[in-house]
C-alpha cells in the first residue's frame, strides 16, 4: 500500500523534494513512503529536513536524534536547525503556534535554496483537513476553508505539497505497523490546552458518536463539493476587469454583478493584499461600502483598513 497520492505523484517526477519530518507518526510514515518510491529516489532527488523547536527540553533533542538516524538509515542528506521558538514568540508578541510555523517556514526556505529543491513535502492527512475545515468555519472563515494539496508562499518563495492529504489517519497507522516503523509520540497532542488537540480528541470522537457516522468522511466531501462550486464561480469571474489601473476595485463595475461574484471578488482583493483571517464577517462588512451612504471605511486586521473613496475600494493603513 502507498500512502502517497497519485494524482499529485504525476507531477513530482521530475522535482526535488524536502521531507519535512518532525520525528512524529505521520511524518515518519510519509518520509518512509517516500523512500519506497522508486519515481522519488532517482537521481537524489530527496532531502530530510527537521526543526527542534526546543520546546519540549529532553523530548525535543530526542526527536532530532532519531530523524538524524533515519536520514543515516535511508542514505540521505539532513538539514537540521534549532530554534529558541519560545523566547521568538515573546520578543514579537505572537502566539507559540504562529512563531512555530514562521520558523519551519524559514528554515524550509534555506534548506530548499541550500540544497536546491523545489518544494517542502508535509504530512498532513485527511483527519487534519477536517480539524482545519471544523477550525476555520468555527471561527467564522468565508465558506469551507481547508488545506490545499499544493500551494506556494510568495513571501517566502516556497512551494508547500502535502502528497497524503487525502489518506486517513487509520490507514497510516496500518502503514506504520505494516512496516514497522519506529516514531516519537508528542506527548502536548493530547494535552488539552490547544484548540486544535480539543478538535482532534473531543470534538470529532463526539460528534461521531451523536451522529453514528464518520464526520471526517463527510466533512472532506463536503470540502471537496465547494471547492468545485468555487472552481466554477472562479471561471465565472473576470476578475482584471474589476480593477483599476492602480489595482483598486472599481465600484461601479462591482455594484453591476450579483452578490455571490462580489465576495469572491472582495475576497480574492483581500487575498491579494495579504489580508489575514478574513472570515464572512468581513467580507458582508466589506460590500457594505457598496452603499455610498454607508461609511466609507471598515477596519481590517492588523491596522489596516478598507476604505471607499472617489468610487474606488481599495486597503490602506
Amino acid at each position: 500500500m502507498s500512502l502517497l497520492s497519485p494524482n499529485w505523484l504525476e507531477n513530482a517526477a521530475d522535482k526535488k523534494w524536502l521531507v519535512a519530518v518532525s520525528g512524529g507518526r505521520d511524518s515518519v510514515a510519509l518520509l518512509h513512503a517516500c523512500v519506497s518510491n522508486k519515481t522519488l529516489t532517482e537521481s537524489n532527488r530527496l532531502v530530510i529536513c527537521h526543526v527542534n523547536h526546543q520546546l519540549r527540553g529532553a523530548d525535543s533533542d530526542a526527536d532530532e536524534e532519531l530523524v538524524r538516524e533515519l536520514a543515516a538509515q535511508y542514505q540521505l542528506p539532513v538539514y537540521v536547525r534549532k530554534v529558541d521558538v519560545s523566547a521568538a514568540a515573546e520578543e514579537e508578541k505572537k502566539s507559540i503556534e504562529l512563531a512555530a510555523r514562521e520558523a519551519r517556514h524559514a528554515v524550509f526556505s534555506a534548506a530548499c535554496e541550500e540544497y536546491s529543491c523545489d518544494g517542502v513535502l508535509l504530512a498532513h492527512h485527511a483527519d487534519d483537513q477536517a480539524e482545519t475545515v471544523i477550525y476555520n468555519l468555527l471561527r467564522g472563515s468565508a465558506g469551507l476553508k481547508g488545506m490545499q494539496q499544493e500551494i506556494y508562499l510568495t513571501d517566502q518563495k516556497l512551494m508547500l505539497a502535502r502528497p497524503i492529504l487525502h489518506t486517513r489517519r487509520s490507514e497510516i497507522d496500518d502503514y506504520v505497523s505494516d512496516h514497522g516503523l519506529h516514531y516519537r509520540e508528542d506527548g502536548t497532542n493530547a494535552e488539552p490546552f490547544a484548540v486544535r488537540n480539543r478538535l482532534r480528541n473531543e470534538a470529532l470522537p463526539l460528534l461521531n458518536d451523536i451522529l453514528g457516522r464518520d464526520v471526517v468522511s463527510a466533512v472532506t466531501k463536503s470540502l471537496q463539493h465547494a471547492e468545485q462550486n468555487e472552481g466554477f464561480i472562479e471561471e465565472m469571474i473576470d476578475y482584471e476587469s474589476m480593477l483599476d489601473p492602480q489595482g483598486r476595485l472599481h465600484l461601479p463595475s462591482l455594484i453591476e454583478v450579483p452578490k455571490v461574484i462580489q465576495q469572491r471578488i472582495l475576497h480574492r482583493y483581500l487575498t491579494d493584499q495579504k489580508i489575514s483571517n478574513i472570515t464572512q464577517d468581513l467580507i458582508e462588512s466589506g460590500l457594505n461600502l457598496l452603499d455610498v451612504k454607508s461609511p466609507a471605511k471598515i477596519n481590517l486586521p492588523r491596522g489596516k483598513f478598507l476604505r471607499r473613496k472617489e468610487r474606488r475600494i481599495f486597503v490602506s493603513a
